[in-house]
């Protein structure tokens, strides 16, 4: 008796909440006729605040649609951005379904550390992060090209994909400034990358992918990066 109580206690809590979120959602799409698309409602610490996912986005609200909040949501106890902890997690992919095969890659030392990195030959910032890149070890870096500003950054990326030896012709642009020079080949796999770029809401670069499929955005401090390989282990 006390296990058939149990469950009717708990598909009763199952079928309030589903009434909530139901609540919340036809409230905000009535009230907010252009709201994108929401994906997902569900319930935050913070007693009778909803979070409201669309897409990779996040916002917040009352138990009744009434309001929508904008923001980060900040356990101040435990001094954690659970907004940020959040939307980190709804942008790592796994790293088995990044589009490896359209890489090519750099080995230093033992290789064991690995690290994926999306970058436009056209881009500055990328070319920055390409000279901190050198200063790492044991770490295999697998570089895909993501050209993303403009026709010269398609052909560049051709030129460096098509080459005999991609990461010299890559580290020679990049690094020392030399024009990748003229070569041809089959660049579906380059296509293919800004496919997937597209798709997982890849929108600058150079854009980072740890082991874990955690993502990184921006040509961030090279002393960020070896502590986020350090814990890969």
């Amino acid at each position: 008796m006390k296990l058939r109580h149990c469950i009717a206690i708990a598909l009763l809590a199952l079928g309030s909440a589903q009434a909530q979120e139901a609540a919340i959602r036809k409230n905000l799409t009535e009230r907010l006729p252009n709201i994108p698309k929401i994906d997902e409602i569900s319930k935050t610490p913070m007693n009778g605040l909803y979070e409201i996912r669309m897409g990779g986005d996040i916002m917040y609200s009352d138990a009744e649609g009434n309001f929508l909040i904008q923001g980060a949501l900040i356990d101040v106890r435990q001094k954690r951005n659970l907004t940020e902890e959040r939307l980190d997690k709804l942008s790592a992919v796994p790293f088995d379904q990044l589009p490896l095969k359209n890489a090519f890659q750099q080995v230093r030392g033992n290789g064991k550390r690995k690290l994926v990195v999306f970058a436009d030959p056209n881009c500055g910032f990328c070319k920055r992060f390409e000279k901190d890149l050198q200063k790492l070890d044991n770490v295999t870096i697998l570089h895909v090209l993501y050209p993303i500003l403009g026709e010269d950054s398609k052909t560049k990326s051709r030129n460096i994909w098509c080459a005999k030896d991609k990461a010299k012709v890559w580290n020679d642009w990049m690094i020392n400034g030399v024009t990748p020079p003229g070569a041809s080949c089959d660049t579906t796999g380059i296509d293919a990358n800004v496919d997937f770029g597209k798709k997982n809401r890849i929108t600058g670069t150079p854009t980072l992918f740890f082991a874990d499929g955690t993502r990184v955005v921006g040509a961030v401090p090279l002393a960020q990066i070896e502590s986020q390989l350090a814990n890969m282990k």
